[in-house]
């Protein structure tokens, strides 16, 4: 994710809450959310929607990642590649692929299984490079890990990775009420949102801060998804609290019982 137009509006509704952004793997994005590492966070679905709760946002492009000089790079970038062009080539496989195949009926990538499963994306970049086979990843992944001597083409018949916000489902706190409402292009007065004197008041009370993590779980645009967390820090308690009573002064009715003071005299 490229989230720089959302923390610039966070920045403008809410400049007293900082929003700190960090990356983390996308396997590791559910625990973290899970552990309260994060407020709230870019992830790809499937999530585990008894815990978190997640707004789908997009699906993304699959590609097949492969050397310059491979017959798939001949492929127009016009062009989409099929599932049957590389049925007889080695699909790598990583750990931490983020493609639901089972939605497809499969058990894993098309194409003939390499001897082993690489680790992570990274590492099974690095065997396309090296000529052992191709990657089919979404396409913010394949253009995380760009390098010059590998290009990449869309590809059908491939399940698409699917980005959502997620946070934990009993921690709708206000500011995650104000972030997802970025997210989702709400405007400043929205009726689903906070006024903008509430959310000044985060900014105005005590130094209130906000943290954010990230998670590399892709989009169209770049590569790691952010994770976003808002956190104020305790706030002192409300000054000029009143125990005891104190006299009640204007506006009450007059007891019964009576006037004082003379009568009026009616001519």
């Amino acid at each position: 994710m490229t989230p720089a137009k959302w923390v610039r509006i966070w920045r403008e509704r809410l400049p007293g809450v900082v929003l700190e952004l960090v990356q983390v793997t996308a396997g590791e994005a559910d625990g973290l959310l899970r552990e309260r590492g994060a407020d709230a966070g870019l992830v790809r679905l499937p999530v585990d929607r008894s815990v978190l709760s997640a707004i789908p946002l997009y699906e993304e492009t699959t590609v097949v990642v492969c050397p310059k000089d491979h017959l798939v790079a001949a492929t127009d970038e016009a062009d989409e590649v099929r599932v049957e062009d590389i049925a007889d080539e080695i699909v790598l496989h990583p750990l931490d692929d983020t493609l639901d195949w089972a939605a497809e009926g499969r058990e894993g990538p098309p194409g003939l299984p390499a001897f082993e499963r690489p680790a992570t994306t990274g590492d099974a970049i690095e065997l396309v490079a090296a000529g052992i086979g191709l990657l089919v990843v979404p396409q913010s992944l394949a253009r995380l890990h760009h390098r010059k001597d590998l290009t990449y083409r869309t590809i059908t018949g491939t399940p698409q990775s699917r980005v959502a916000l997620a946070w934990p489902e009993d921690a709708t706190t206000d500011l995650v009420e104000d972030f997802i409402g970025i997210v989702r292009g709400r405007t400043v007065n929205s009726s689903r949102g906070r006024r903008p004197e509430e959310r000044a008041k985060d900014g105005a009370k005590g130094g209130a801060q906000g943290a954010a993590k990230g998670a590399k779980a892709g989009s169209a645009k770049a590569g790691g998804t952010g994770q976003r967390k808002s956190r104020q820090q305790p706030q002192p308690g409300r000054q000029g609290q009143k125990a005891g009573g104190g006299r009640r002064t204007g506006g009450g009715a007059p007891k019964s019982g009576g006037r004082s003071g003379k009568p009026r005299r009616h001519s």
